[in-house]
């Protein structure tokens, strides 16, 4: 899951601990956020940074409900299409696991052989992308390097 870090960052959500992931409006990504069940581990991705690449884990707290910030007109993400009753747009509750030990960039992610059909490279606009499990422990092991 993607967060620019100026905007939200690894440390913002290490001291709240819990928080919404709100704002995602991309069908896609959508879907996929609506996929993950209460429980499941996601990586936290600094995007459009100096460098970019995977800060820390987190966990899903809570399943997919609408994204509140829709509804808001005074909100950068309100959507005019959205109702309480007909929603477009979800968002999940993330919990902070982990800051990882060590910063796993962008250009490291791209040597590793593991990663080469990883959502990141081929959907790489997507804020919510699926990570499969071999390519989670590559990550890891990176980090735990």
């Amino acid at each position: 899951m993607k967060s620019e870090p100026d905007v939200f960052g690894i440390d913002d959500l290490a001291r709240k601990k819990v928080e919404g992931w709100n704002g995602v409006r991309n069908y896609q990504a959508r879907n996929f956020m609506r996929a993950m069940k209460k429980g499941d581990r996601a990586f936290f991705y600094h995007s459009n940074a100096n460098p970019s690449g995977v800060a820390g884990v987190m966990e899903i707290a809570r399943e997919a409900y609408p994204d509140p910030t829709q509804f808001d007109p005074k909100n950068d993400y309100y959507e005019p299409k959205s109702t309480p009753d007909r929603a477009l747009w979800d968002q999940v509750d993330v919990r902070f696991i982990e800051k990882l030990p060590r910063f796993v960039a962008l250009d490291e992610l791209r040597r590793m052989p593991a990663l080469k059909g990883m959502a990141l490279f081929t959907r790489s606009r997507l804020s919510v992308q699926p990570v499969a499990a071999d390519e989670w422990n590559a990550i890891v092991k990176a980090a735990r390097r």
